[in-house]
């Protein structure tokens, strides 16, 4: 199972910037699927998690900000990520835990914000 997030970039606080993660080699819509992010000299933490059945949870400090969100046909998930703030600045990692429990990780991809 691979996993293969993208989407990141620069972006100035207050914008926007989706994040896509397209999983190979799974039988997808048995996943669930979630975002997590590591800052600098940070912990990786739990950003968004989505269920097989579509149950969305979010960290405190994103929600109403950002949307997770899947598309079972094309085996991806996403991101919407708006009003950004520089403290969202991080590497943001695709996860995702299939139906035997076991987990994949993908390669990560940097998200700045800043002016």
């Amino acid at each position: 199972v691979q996993l293969q997030a993208s989407g990141g970039g620069l972006v100035q606080p207050g914008g926007s910037l989706t994040l896509s993660c397209v999983a190979f080699g799974t039988f997808f819509s048995n996943n669930a699927m979630a975002w997590y992010r590591q800052a600098q000299g940070k912990q990786r933490e739990l950003v968004a998690h989505i269920s097989s059945s579509y149950i969305t949870n979010y960290a405190d400090s994103v929600k109403g900000r950002f949307t997770i969100s899947r598309d079972n046909a094309k085996k991806m998930a996403y991101l919407q990520m708006n009003s950004l703030k520089p403290e969202d600045t991080a590497v943001y990692y695709c996860w995702s835990r299939d139906y035997y429990s076991s987990d994949y990780w993908g390669q990560g991809t940097l998200v700045t914000v800043s002016s």
